[in-house]
């Protein structure tokens, strides 16, 4: 059925006043939205940042009226609304959009991405299933693809791999269907565990295989293969851990990095590392090295 979307262009400080109101007038959800592209990086723990220009979207059945919801609002904030407008929206399968653009890709030179529901291209590739469920990773994020690619250009046969903030268990499955002997994923997400666990089991990886683990419950260990896409605060913050993860000759790929932050991570692992050029894609950039 198609939904009514009434939009308002707010301030931060009007954010709770608005949400509030449209939820009392009937809205069956609220939405924020960035009116200006700006970024917000790795925001604190426990916090909801908001843009400086935010438009604040909210969906009502189709049957509301858009000049009785605005009465309604100014009646309930006691205030002149802010810039506003409303518009019908057709009703969608939300799903079969996204897997309908979701589709095949190819990373370096032996590995495709093929959504579970999609033919694979090249049969006689290194062809990896997926479907990454409520898990981060894709491939079709610049960090995933410099990530996937690093690892296509390694030779990672009998080796022991380390998928640090496994998300979808993309690159650690990757990492086995490129050969290697076995992969350890671990997450602070217990949906990203059992994606990882789906994923595996989708492309025929038994779990004697790939370890899943919570941190916390990760055994000690050093891996001969490590990537961790995560974020830059993270990475610096954890650097002398995930070093320890690695053994000596061992390599590292970091990504999940903005370009801008670079340089500062890759000042955290250089003591350890022999790094390589920093690799950029679309504004985000992939740091490598062999442990010294």
């Amino acid at each position: 059925m198609p939904w009514l979307q009434v939009r308002l262009a707010i301030s931060p400080e009007q954010a709770e006043t608005y949400e509030d109101a449209l939820l009392e007038v009937g809205a069956v959800s609220v939405t924020f939205m960035d009116a200006e592209d700006q970024p917000i990086f790795e925001p604190d723990l426990n916090t909801t940042p908001l843009w400086s220009h935010t438009h604040l979207l909210a969906l009502f059945e189709a049957d509301a009226e858009p000049e009785a919801v605005f009465a309604h609002l100014q009646l309930l904030t006691g205030a002149a609304l802010p810039e506003h407008q409303a518009e019908v929206i057709e009703d969608q399968d939300w799903e079969r959009s996204w897997m309908d653009n979701f589709q095949p890709m190819r990373f370096g030179q032996r590995l495709w991405i093929v959504p579970s529901w999609h033919a694979a291209p090249e049969p006689d590739a290194v062809n990896l299933l997926l479907d990454p469920g409520l898990a981060f990773g894709t491939g079709t994020h610049p960090t995933t693809a410099l990530c996937l690619e690093w690892l296509d250009g390694q030779d990672l046969n009998g080796t022991e791999v380390l998928d640090f903030g496994c998300g979808s268990g993309i690159l650690a499955i990757a990492a086995l269907l490129l050969g290697a002997r076995k992969a350890v994923g671990t997450d602070i997400d217990v949906q990203a565990i059992e994606a990882s666990r789906d994923n595996a089991g989708r492309n025929g990886i038994a779990d004697a295989l790939f370890d899943l683990y919570l941190p916390q419950d990760m055994p000690a260990m050093q891996a001969d293969v490590l990537v961790a896409n995560i974020l830059a605060g993270p990475l610096v913050s954890l650097a002398p851990q995930l070093s320890g993860l690695v053994r000596p000759g061992g390599l590292l790929a970091l990504s999940g990095i903005l370009a801008e932050q670079g340089d500062e991570v890759a000042a955290a692992y250089a003591k350890d590392f022999d790094l390589d050029p920093i690799a950029v894609r679309d504004g985000w950039v992939r740091i490598s090295g062999r442990r010294r």
